[in-house]
């Protein structure tokens, strides 16, 4: 009897070295390539493949200014009663953005994820009298770069460039306190724990209770009784 050991018109990819000419290699992205394309997602730029164009230039510069900065889970990236002096690209992880009581009870105002940008949207927030905190939930691979130049590489661009960039931030953290207050009044805690689930899956996943609780606006015990009951609801 005769094993037939392959087909002479095609071999599983597991037959095949990795020196194989029928393997198509393509190079990977370098690192600095990898943060202009985040850029160009974050301000809406289709590039092409013509490195001097506007954009392309552009881009390069900007890049220029972040450096890539690793930190471990509840590392403090900016504090209160101090300038925050720093914009962040989310490459791998999760920041909170909150405020804290001298007492120490925090409110938590927003959590930014992979490919968000985030920068001191407001005035006060880039004095001495900043109330906001920015710190790790997860380890964290982030792209750090200066404020103020990071504004003015933008401004430099023309008029409107910055306004247009600061405006998309501003109003989507606007809408989105002025949302959960809405349905803090509204809605009971158990329907606000539901759109939580339905809305942002990854961060009930990724996030500790604590956190999310404050987020949702109820104490971690009725969030928890919240979940289990949940949890065991028949489908």
């Amino acid at each position: 009897m005769t094993v037939q050991t392959g087909s002479p018109l095609s071999s599983a990819p597991c037959y095949l070295g990795d020196q194989n000419p029928d393997i198509i290699k393509r190079p990977t992205a370098g690192t600095q390539q990898a943060l202009v394309n985040s850029l160009s997602r974050v301000f809406g730029i289709h590039l092409n493949n013509d490195p001097t164009t506007p954009d392309h230039l552009f881009l390069n510069d900007l890049s220029r200014l972040f450096h890539q900065r690793k930190v471990d889970t509840e590392h403090p990236l900016e504090r209160h009663d101090a300038p925050w002096e720093h914009v962040y690209l989310v490459q791998y992880g999760i920041l909170r953005l909150f405020r804290e009581a001298p007492s120490g009870k925090t409110a938590v105002h927003h959590f930014f994820t992979e490919g968000d940008m985030v920068w001191p949207v407001f005035g006060r927030t880039r004095t001495a009298r900043n109330t906001l905190c920015l710190t790790s939930v997860t380890p964290a691979t982030l792209w750090v770069a200066d404020f103020a130049a990071f504004r003015s590489t933008l401004q430099k661009q023309g008029d409107g460039v910055w306004s247009s960039f600061a405006l998309v931030l501003t109003e989507e953290l606007a809408e989105l306190t002025s949302m959960r207050e809405f349905r803090k009044q509204t809605m009971s805690a158990r329907e606000r724990f539901v759109l939580l689930q339905e809305e942002y899956p990854e961060l009930v996943k990724r996030v500790p209770d604590n956190q999310l609780a404050s987020w949702l606006g109820v104490v971690p015990a009725t969030f928890s009784r919240i979940k289990s009951a949940l949890r065991t609801q028949p489908e």
